[in-house]
């Protein structure tokens, strides 16, 4: 069975979010640790972490995940805000692993006035240093694929190999797969010969094995868009196919997956409460 969850608020402390996601049935959940649009970040408490852990034992979650803050640009020209974003992936890589956290995911970044090149060559430099200021945590950062927008990299699974590879200890990195970013990219997957060359592209560039989570989103604009607008499960352009081969794959049976769907209600009923049934429902 696929380990399936959403992106869950902290308001009133972090473990709210997880009382929150398991009144929704997930099985996992993915947090903010700080305001993911601004630079500062509260200080944590020993009690934070202590209560986030007992409600994921308590109340049985299997998984959890910390997403980074959207200011984060390791691919900027600009040496004082590429530094800045460094440091604030440093900072969120030790927020997650006080809080017992695995993974963060982040993306890459974008070149803006540079070249994709270069862009590429200043997120490697970052993470090199990310992980050397990091090397005694457990945390381990995930890039995530984007959509494409703008001069944003991490588009081309191609790209995300190019990033693991550039760093010394590729071993201390992984990747997060969006849906919804992958689609929006031009990566098929509505057949199943479709999916299984997109699942043989990702394999052949930075591998399976790196994939530690996946974000669960069906997409408002169209194929190879290169637009990132979220949708929710089956109300998109990307319709049912896909997620029904994603949560129906074995090799993805233990690896976490986790909404990012706006939240609301619909007749009454929680949205992730309806995106987490339609998914169950494509399970064979």
């Amino acid at each position: 069975m696929p380990i399936l969850g959403a992106h869950m608020s902290v308001a009133g402390g972090y473990w709210k979010a997880v009382e929150a996601a398991s009144k929704v049935g997930c099985d996992c959940v993915q947090v903010f640790t700080k305001n993911n649009n601004q630079w500062r970040a509260k200080e944590m408490t020993p009690q934070d972490g202590e209560l986030f852990q007992e409600a994921m034992q308590r109340l049985h979650l299997v998984g959890s995940l910390s997403h980074a803050s959207y200011l984060i640009n390791l691919a900027s020209p600009k040496p004082d805000l590429r530094q800045k974003s460094v440091d604030a992936l440093v900072v969120e890589l030790e927020r997650a692993n006080f809080l017992g956290i695995p993974n963060v995911v982040f993306h890459p970044g974008s070149h803006t006035t540079s070249t994709p090149q270069d862009g590429l060559s200043a997120i490697i430099d970052s993470l090199i240093e990310v992980l050397e200021r990091t090397q005694d945590l457990t945390t381990t950062p995930l890039l995530e694929n984007t959509a494409g927008q703008g001069s944003n990299l991490g588009w081309q699974f191609e790209q995300l190999a190019t990033m693991i590879e550039g760093v010394r200890t590729p071993d201390r990195i992984g990747v997060c797969i969006d849906t919804c970013h992958a689609f929006a990219a031009g990566y098929s997957m509505g057949t199943e010969s479709d999916y299984e060359m997109t699942i043989s592209e990702m394999s052949g560039t930075f591998g399976l094995d790196k994939i530690k989570a996946f974000h669960l989103n069906d997409s408002k604009k169209p194929f190879a868009s290169r637009k990132d607008r979220h949708e929710h499960i089956g109300l998109g352009e990307m319709g049912l196919e896909p997620f029904r081969q994603i949560v129906n794959d074995e090799r993805f049976a233990a690896i976490p997956m986790y909404l990012e769907t706006e939240k609301g209600e619909l007749d009454g009923r929680d949205m992730d409460e309806m995106n987490l049934e339609q998914l169950r429902s494509l399970i064979d």
